[in-house]
């Protein structure tokens, strides 16, 4: 049959009759349109074998692929797996609510540091005008808890809910019971925790926290929202 001895440099595939039609390599189509008679042979320019696609007596149709269609799904292929890159390493991490924005961080700069006798040191970003817990009441506090890089690893203002504890009780660290102590309702300060007040076993680190090293300094920004019972007093 003519054109078999150049298979190197073509490839045949049938078309409706029994007639063959050369193909360049280079552009690969394969379609069969009407009725197949017998199994279809596509011969391999490379290596001369040949491939069997399975026929029938029934009519069945393929769907004609290009070399620009396969060039085509490649680049969305592409595409898809780099939008997924981006999204998993590429993009910047989530802003996390805070206590002190830019501007509350760029006016505590010139607000002077208080040092207690336990270490403890703390500025005041906002004097309350409440009154102070006394030792043994439940508070309602929001915080902020960072390490001193200013990587947060705990927040009430992520979990939507202020923390209720009985300050001076023990229930919290140190450095936190001491720092709520000293301030009054509707106030917010940041506490610069020494390790000693801080925490003696550390932190495990989890996806998006840092790791907090045992008797390492942090750093809490606190609000004292109320205190139950003591405010209602107040009131009356």
């Amino acid at each position: 049959m003519e054109g078999m001895a150049s298979a190197t440099s073509s490839a045949f595939v049938p078309r409706l009759g029994s007639k063959f039609e050369r193909r360049p390599i280079g552009k690969p189509i394969y379609y069969v349109h009407g009725k197949i008679q017998k199994p279809l042979f596509l011969q391999c320019a490379a290596s001369g074998q040949q491939a069997a696609v399975s026929g029938s007596a029934r009519s069945e149709s393929f769907a004609a692929v290009g070399r620009r269609n396969l060039l085509g799904a490649s680049v969305l292929s592409g595409l898809s797996l780099s939008s997924s890159e981006s999204r998993g390493g590429g993009l910047p991490p989530e802003e996390k609510p805070k206590l002190c924005d830019d501007e509350c961080e760029k006016e505590l700069e010139n607000v002077p540091m208080v040092t207690t006798e336990s270490g403890l040191q703390y500025k005041d970003i906002k004097v309350g005008q409440g009154p102070n817990p006394p030792v043994g009441y439940q508070v309602v506090a929001n915080y902020v808890a960072m390490v001193p890089s200013g990587q947060i690893f705990d927040s009430s203002l992520e979990k939507g809910l202020p923390y209720t504890f009985r300050v001076g009780s023990g229930q919290v660290i140190k450095g936190l019971d001491e720092g709520i102590l000293g301030m009054k309702v509707g106030g917010r300060r940041r506490l610069y925790i020494p390790g000693s007040l801080a925490f003696p076993k550390g932190l495990a680190s989890a996806p998006g926290r840092p790791r907090v090293s045992a008797n390492s300094p942090v750093v809490f920004d606190v609000s004292l929202e109320y205190i139950p019972g003591l405010d209602s007093e107040e009131d009356e």
